[in-house]
């Protein structure tokens, strides 16, 4: 029995609204943390290259749009818990971390916040001066759950604050309207992997972080050696190439000389 075109009418603009619910326009825009320096984009990390840029001061930047789609970007820093042998943290040992991620977000019927990553896309870079020798740079994806949040207007400065509350209702650091529409890279998957391409099943993001080290990992970290390698190739190529001019100047001015 076919429904009546009416009834067609209103399940359709049900589902419509169901799925509007999903996202927030309020969000729509780039924020950041008090100390503005810290923005997603491409001049927090360039997908091409596989480079990410240290801002000048730590903080954190959330961007969302209006179709669902979200990018954080992540700056760190600080004293490393590691004890010395008087059982104190060493101030010597500082640790940094610069993380970034993107893939999609939705609003739940309770008012929290799902942020899922894209998998493949996450980077972490992490320096421990105490434990590595060298920053390492790895693949990283890391779910997020905020328990609730709200859009206000800060009644002093007129400033569109956005206020995030973790999973357990602790807050974080309140954000500034930066942006609007959001400053972000595009939001399609930038560096699949085989098991993407070919249509794999990756494992879900968590509430804790992962680091993907199998597979296409050694690739990653390899690719980043390389380049290192050659660079520092060239380099020691022009030093020796300019050493060798200079000991032949010198030897032809002692050849005349003596």
């Amino acid at each position: 029995m076919l429904l009546p075109l009416k009834s067609l009418i209103l399940g359709g603009a049900t589902l419509a609204s169901l799925v509007a619910a999903q996202i927030d326009t309020q969000l729509t825009g780039t924020w950041t943390t008090k100390s503005r320096k810290v923005f997603t984009g491409p001049g927090f990390y360039d997908p091409v290259n596989e480079k990410m840029f240290e801002p000048p001061l730590t903080g954190f930047s959330y961007s969302f749009t209006d179709d669902g789609f979200y990018e954080v970007a992540y700056y760190r820093a600080g004293a490393n818990q590691r004890l010395t042998p008087i059982s104190a943290t060493d101030p010597t040992c500082t640790k940094a971390v610069i993380q970034w991620q993107h893939g999609k977000y939705s609003k739940a019927s309770n008012g929290s916040l799902i942020l899922n990553p894209i998998t493949v896309d996450g980077r972490q870079l992490m320096s421990d001066r105490c434990t590595y020798a060298n920053s390492v740079y790895t693949r990283y994806h890391q779910q997020e759950i905020f328990k609730q949040y709200e859009v206000l207007v800060n009644p002093y400065d007129k400033a569109t604050r956005l206020n995030l509350y973790g999973w357990d209702g602790a807050p974080l650091n309140p954000m500034y309207l930066a942006y609007r529409p959001p400053q972000m890279l595009p939001t399609q998957t930038l560096n699949p992997t085989k098991a993407a391409a070919t249509g794999a099943s990756q494992p879900s993001g968590t509430t804790k972080s992962k680091r993907d080290l199998e597979g296409d990992q050694d690739g990653l970290v390899r690719d980043a050696l390389t380049r290192n390698a050659l660079q520092k190739q060239s380099t020691n190529a022009d030093r020796i190439w300019w050493l060798g001019v200079g000991l032949t100047a010198l030897g032809s001015v002692g050849y005349f000389c003596f």
